[in-house]
């Protein structure tokens, strides 16, 4: 009973400083108007960016892709679950990213997670290796830089100079700088051609997690190497495919020798069971709508919605964080308040969540506002009259 009653007190504790976490019900496909516990709600918390998740081309590709493959793969892709469908999907997405990253190859995860402890512990399998990891890092990265062997050292968010000096001062053989693309919960791009000066000038990988880039970032959707126009054999990609893929799972674009490396030692991706064919399968068309006029067009009218948040969001004692990306975040600043913020919208069916610590820094909680291709210029302007209405109360 002493270990039950330890657990119930660290669960008060996270209630009365307003940090539990609840999940709610999603009854509905995954768009922006959804039954959610039972209530119809306009979402603005999803990382559909593009709306593909319901798109119908991708969910017949889901279908055929389940029939012809069946519903699970079986076993791990070295034993028996590699299918046709996984191998045509790493080949594409090495095509997509191979003017980016020299002598490309790709490798497909079942997750984005999975996939960026892949990489580090591969990396950093060596005790003389060193990886140095932006202060804003997501979760995944920073769980695998813990586990790699490899020694750590964080850089400010955006500390370009606190780097340079960090690995000027290093003697590591091998030396990884890793930082998201896209950071989560700010919506501000990383300084990637400054870092990759760096990397190139001292010999280092630099790791991309471009999550919340790929498919939305780029004139073709590439992600943010394409933004920024990159090129070397120093990088290492990480896409995410149930974002604006609107699918699930990530790959890895890299150096064909570092895939192969990862393939013949990354734990998350030997000892797993590959993901069900069917899903590398409705892939392929997500990636066809990414790279098409359609894609292009749905990019065109996410943007349309951001400058139209942008013109329409009048808030005078919250912060909007200045993002040109999808994602908005709106500084509150209390756990409790911002916890008020998200129920006073939720009672006007808004689904908007609140984001609080450790996700995001003390003093900093927020609401974290999503927008997607899927969004109407309607939809987006009763998001803002209603923040707008909500701040002034």
């Amino acid at each position: 009973m002493d270990l039950i009653a330890n657990v119930e007190r660290e669960l008060a504790q996270l209630e009365t400083h307003s940090l539990t976490r609840r999940r709610r019900v999603a009854e509905t496909r995954c768009a922006p108007l959804q039954v959610v516990d039972g209530r119809p709600m306009l979402a603005f918390c999803s990382n559909d960016y593009l709306g593909l998740a319901a798109h119908p081309r991708v969910v017949e590709a889901l279908r055929e892709g389940a029939q012809i493959y069946g519903a699970g793969s079986g076993a791990s892709h070295l034993v028996s679950g590699h299918s046709r469908a996984h191998a045509v999907l790493e080949e594409r997405l090495a095509q997509l990213q191979a003017p980016y990253v020299e002598s490309a190859q790709a490798l497909y995860f079942s997750t984005g997670y999975m996939a960026n402890l892949a990489v580090l512990t591969t990396l950093g399998a060596n005790a003389d290796a060193a990886i140095f990891s932006e202060a804003l890092n997501h979760a995944s990265l920073i769980d695998g830089a813990r586990l790699a062997r490899a020694g750590v050292s964080v850089f400010p968010h955006g500390g370009t100079d606190t780097l340079a000096a960090q690995l000027e001062a290093s003697n590591a053989v091998t030396k990884i700088v890793v930082t998201d693309s896209v950071f989560s919960m700010d919506g501000d791009l990383a300084p990637l051609p400054q870092l990759l000066a760096l990397c190139e000038r001292h010999g280092a990988w630099l790791v991309v997690d471009d999550a919340h880039g790929f498919g939305v970032l780029g004139e073709n959707g590439r992600g943010a190497l394409e933004h920024f126009a990159l090129r070397s054999p120093n990088l290492v990609y990480v896409g995410t495919l149930g974002k604006a893929a609107g699918v699930s799972g990530a790959f890895v674009a890299a150096h064909h020798s570092v895939i192969e490396l990862m393939v013949q030692r990354a734990r998350p991706y030997i000892y797993t069971t590959a993901a069900p064919p069917a899903l590398a399968h409705a892939l392929l068309t997500s990636l066809d709508i990414i790279a098409g006029d359609e894609g292009k067009g749905l990019r065109a009218h996410l943007q349309s919605l951001l400058a139209q948040l942008d013109s329409e969001l009048t808030l005078a004692r919250w912060q909007r964080l200045p993002s040109q990306t999808a994602i908005q975040p709106i500084i509150i600043g209390a756990n409790d308040e911002a916890l008020r913020a998200a129920a006073a919208l939720h009672a006007n069916g808004l689904w908007v969540p609140a984001i609080r610590p450790p996700t995001v820094a003390q003093g900093t909680a927020r609401l974290r506002v999503t927008l997607s291709a899927a969004h109407t210029h309607q939809e987006v302007a009763q998001l803002a009259a209603a923040l707008n209405d909500l701040e002034r109360t």
